[in-house]
C-alpha cells in the first residue's frame, strides 16, 4: 500500500478478491501513524501478512492451511460486533454481497 491509498481517516483497498474497490474508515490516530510512517519510509518494508505469519509461527499457533490471513477477518468481525458495531456496516467493510455471508463470519467456526 502507498500513501495515496490513505485519505482523511479512510483506507482504500484496490486489489480485492471481488475486484471491487473498498474503502474502510480508520481512526484519526491510526491514519496519522500510517501516513507518518509512509512519508518517512515510503512503504511498510515487508508485507503485513508475512509479518503476521512469522508472529503466528513464533507464538507456536497452528492454523488450518490457507487460513493465516483469513483469520484476521474473522477476528476483526468478532471484535467489531463485540464493541457495538452494526452488522450492515460490517457487511460493507468486509465487502460481502449478502448479509448472510457476513453473519457466517460471526457464527461459522474457522476450523470446519
Amino acid at each position: 500500500m502507498t500513501l495515496n491509498h490513505f485519505k482523511r481517516y479512510r483506507v482504500t483497498f484496490v486489489n480485492t478478491k471481488s475486484g471491487r474497490k473498498r474503502t474502510v474508515p480508520i481512526s484519526q490516530e491510526l491514519h496519522q501513524a500510517i501516513t507518518e510512517h509512509l512519508k518517512e519510509w515510503g512503504s511498510f518494508g515487508t508485507s503485513t501478512i508475512s509479518a503476521f505469519r512469522r508472529a503466528v509461527r513464533r507464538a507456536g499457533l497452528t492454523l488450518p492451511k490457507g487460513q493465516c490471513a483469513h483469520i484476521l477477518r474473522h477476528t476483526f468481525a468478532s471484535h467489531f460486533m463485540t464493541n457495538g458495531g452494526n452488522i450492515l456496516t460490517l457487511q460493507r467493510i468486509l465487502g460481502h454481497a449478502s448479509i448472510s455471508m457476513t453473519m457466517r463470519y460471526l457464527t461459522y467456526p474457522l476450523t470446519t
